[in-house]
């Protein structure tokens, strides 16, 4: 008979997985009629406990051991990868494990990453929500598990949060393109409604209108990677005036920004400017190598985790942080 899942047990007995939890670890806790029939599915489905199931939460982790989820959003982008290998580390050195998650830029995908984590015990998910983050925050609340934000700005009761400053690093990018000599600037940026590149093209609007440049182009990609990067180059370039200076949400949009620029025999940094967002280690290494706004990442990381354990506490005095990082300006050859 095929090994089934807690949550399978728990939709056959019509009753929540926190039940079914309790009847494998606490079943004093759990009236005898609810029992028996959690106890008749686990029977029909051929339900074999693991090490993973054992650990579903009756509290907090404490140092030695203990699951803390980490939820990103896409294992192919480095920026997400380098975060949660920081908040890896911090959790390794206090014995609890790390479980990785990705939601693919899925909320619903997230959402059920979330009832996964529960399932297998993490007393505190580290997250980088789709879009505002609320709904998510609120299911793993629900789910009882301590909550630490990145890249959002959430009210203060709903959990800690650690980002970088993305206004503020919008603006070092637009400033150093128009102190360049750059004041046509286009921004190419990711999905329109997240909250990180919306800050982003925030502070270089402010640039560009205190010196009363041209209103800056925003050229939205849906995702983003190398290969949109390059789409977004020719759009550019069809443009009757193409711009003088590019701004790109994160490094892989511009580096395939830079190629297709490149491949169309237009000079990088001569004829057109670009600079990228996060410094990953591409950013070094490619064929024009990559001025961009540094990211703390990993550092990043390693506070999230930090949080992270806090949250995952029952101190009553525990009150929420809200760390906010500088950015960083890097220049290389792109400008």
């Amino acid at each position: 008979m095929p090994q089934s899942s807690i949550r399978e047990v728990a939709r056959h007995a019509g009753v929540s997985v926190g039940t079914v939890s309790n009847v494998l670890n606490r079943p004093d806790l759990v009236a005898e009629a609810t029992r028996v029939r959690v106890q008749a599915a686990i029977a029909e489905l051929g339900f074999v406990r693991n090490e993973s199931a054992r650990r579903l939460r009756q509290g907090p982790p404490a140092p030695g051991g203990g699951v803390v989820g980490v939820l990103i959003r896409d294992v192919a982008n480095p920026y997400f990868t380098d975060v949660a290998r920081g908040t890896e580390a911090v959790l390794s050195a206090h014995g609890i494990d790390a479980l990785w998650c990705t939601s693919e830029g899925s909320r619903d995908k997230e959402l059920r990453c979330l009832d996964f984590l529960h399932e297998h015990g993490a007393a505190a998910v580290l997250i980088m929500p789709v879009g505002q983050g609320a709904e998510s925050v609120a299911r793993a609340r629900a789910h009882g598990m301590g909550v630490v934000t990145l890249d959002r700005e959430l009210p203060r009761a709903d959990g800690c949060t650690a980002r970088a400053d993305h206004g503020a690093g919008g603006a070092l990018a637009a400033r150093h393109l128009i102190d360049r000599g750059r004041t046509r600037l286009a921004f190419v940026t990711g999905a329109p409604n997240s909250p990180p590149c919306r800050q982003r093209q925030a502070g270089a609007v402010r640039e560009l209108a205190r010196d009363g440049h041209e209103p800056l182009l925003t050229l939205p990609q849906g995702d983003m990677t190398p290969t949109l990067g390059q789409e977004a180059a020719r759009r550019l370039l069809a443009l009757p005036r193409p711009p003088t200076g590019v701004f790109c949400a994160n490094d892989l949009l511009a580096i395939g920004v830079v190629n297709e620029l490149l491949r169309q025999g237009v000079r990088v940094p001569e004829d057109i400017a670009v600079i990228g967002y996060d410094d990953i280690e591409l950013a070094a290494t490619a064929a024009v190598p990559l001025t961009t706004v540094r990211q703390p990442r990993n550092e990043l990381g390693q506070i999230a985790a930090e949080l992270a354990l806090a949250e995952s506490g029952t101190a009553s005095d525990h009150v929420h942080r809200h760390v906010v990082l500088a950015p960083e300006l890097v220049v290389r050859d792109s400008t």
